[in-house]
């Protein structure tokens, strides 16, 4: 069941999404997932896990945000947290590009597997532009609602928090550049880290080493960053 409703989202962030879920682009995006559904269509994250990054990351521990396109498309992979699968899953192309990179940055040895648990729990925000996805189909749910919804959150980070890190991967991430205020934020972008495109300026980008230099210089302990064995 797809669930995309405010009682499925940590305390901390219905507050500061207010009525969002009830406006009329939420509604259509609720019908779209219903319908889509009852055709019989697998869609990505199952239920409550859509919003898992907002329930790993409250809004008040939020220090870095890690934007992403959409979930992984394939089974058991996607489980709302972006980048990430759970503990036994491969690990996606995407997310290895990632580690190489970590390891080409700060030196931190690639984990042999890819739950970002430890990131989300030290502040860092796994969020993709759309939270949603059908199984096979890459950006099948793009303009459907979820745009709205996550303008809405880089928005209430931006104007409610200070000293923030952004971290923008690929075109739709980056998109989302202007509702951040960078007088008072970080923005990084780049690339998106799948192979298709990482080869085009993410690999070399620092974002890592990039954040953590902010952090500390905005007196804010900085992110470890290395996965730890499960």
């Amino acid at each position: 069941m797809v669930d995309s409703t405010k009682s499925n989202i940590d305390k901390s962030w219905q507050e500061k999404l207010g009525d969002v879920f009830e406006s009329p682009q939420m509604k259509e995006l609720r019908a779209f997932l219903t319908s889509e559904l009852q055709k019989g269509k697998v869609i990505f994250p199952h239920g409550k896990e859509i919003f898992s990054a907002f329930n790993q990351t409250p809004f008040n521990e939020v220090k870095v945000v890690i934007l992403g396109q959409d979930p992984y498309h394939g089974d058991h992979q996607a489980h709302g947290m972006a980048f990430s699968v759970k503990p036994g899953i491969a690990i996606p192309p995407s997310l290895r590009n990632i580690y190489k990179e970590l390891h080409n940055d700060l030196n931190i040895q690639p984990p042999k597997h890819g739950h970002l648990l430890d990131w989300a729990k030290q502040g860092v925000f796994l969020l993709n532009t759309c939270l949603t996805v059908e199984k096979g189909k890459a950006g099948s749910h793009h303009k459907k609602g979820w745009e709205f919804f996550t303008n809405h959150v880089i928005d209430v980070l931006s104007k409610e928090k200070e000293n923030l890190v952004f971290i923008l991967w690929g075109s739709p991430a980056q998109k989302k550049a202007h509702k951040v205020d960078t007088s008072k934020h970080l923005v990084l972008k780049s690339p998106h880290p799948s192979p298709l495109s990482a080869h085009r300026g993410f690999f070399g980008s620092g974002h890592f080493s990039k954040a953590n230099d902010y952090l500390k210089k905005t007196k804010q302990k900085p992110i470890d960053w290395e996965i730890k064995p499960l």
